[in-house]
């Protein structure tokens, strides 16, 4: 799978998801884009799933019609540290995910 992380997320986490094509927003060129663009941009750049930590994703974006889906974390920071605890579950949903789907993990 095509993954992008969220501009919140850290970057080395990358590293912990083997098997999957990982970029981040900033290394896509995308900083700055509110999540709407951003979704569409990234759909166009061929990415099958989105990962963020950002808990308002869900309730802002109508992810039904995305040819995406969107992988959400719900950690209580940002930090790496927050994250690993969570990587065996973001592999293992990352194996049947959708487009369009919406994915909550912690």
């Amino acid at each position: 799978m095509r993954v992008l992380l969220d501009e919140c997320v850290p970057r080395k986490l990358k590293i912990n998801l083997p098997g999957h094509e990982c970029r981040t927003v900033p290394e896509e060129g995308l900083a700055g884009k509110r999540n709407g663009e951003l979704l569409s941009v990234a759909e166009k750049a061929g990415f099958d799933v989105f990962l963020s930590v950002d808990r308002g994703i869900e309730f802002q974006q109508n992810l039904q019609s995305r040819r995406m889906a969107v992988l959400l974390v719900r950690v209580p920071s940002s930090r790496l540290a927050d994250l690993l605890p969570h990587v065996p579950e973001i592999l293992k949903r990352l194996k049947s995910l959708s487009p369009g789907e919406l994915v909550i993990v912690g």
